[in-house]
């Protein structure tokens, strides 16, 4: 089998801070930017991977998602437990530095972990934690 990850699906509430988050702090490169019907989806990825990206959607947009179930969904964005991505650097301390450098929201500093990698931890404006991990 060929399998590749083509893209990953996170949820915004607000694509122009979602917009600013990946394509100016994280600098990835946008790839789609589709409205419809007073929503949003933006696609980004890092210029030197065409063929993987993200695709940051309007929570809930599913018409099968039941009112219920869309309050659930904002509520757990709101605290950061919905949804989230593994990203990784060749320098998590340089990577670091310049996310600092920026508004973005400090989850853990470059951290050297038990279980042998080393990592730090964001999130993105929607709530979403953003984990990026050093390539040994």
């Amino acid at each position: 089998m060929d399998i590749t990850i083509h893209a990953s699906f996170l949820p915004q509430d607000d694509p122009d801070a979602a917009l600013a988050f990946y394509r100016d702090a994280l600098g990835f490169e946008v790839r789609k930017d589709v409205g419809y019907a007073g929503m949003r989806w933006i696609t980004v990825g890092p210029a030197d991977q065409p063929g993987t990206s993200v695709v940051l959607h309007p929570p809930a947009a599913d018409p099968g998602v039941t009112d219920d179930e869309r309050r659930t969904i904002v509520e757990m964005m709101a605290k950061g437990t919905y949804a989230g991505i593994l990203l990784a650097t060749a320098d998590v301390n340089a990577t670091f530095d310049r996310l600092q450098a920026t508004d973005v929201e400090i989850v853990q500093e470059p951290t050297d972990q038990p279980y042998g990698v080393r990592d730090c931890a964001v999130r993105d404006p929607a709530g979403n934690l953003i984990r990026i991990q050093q390539v040994r």
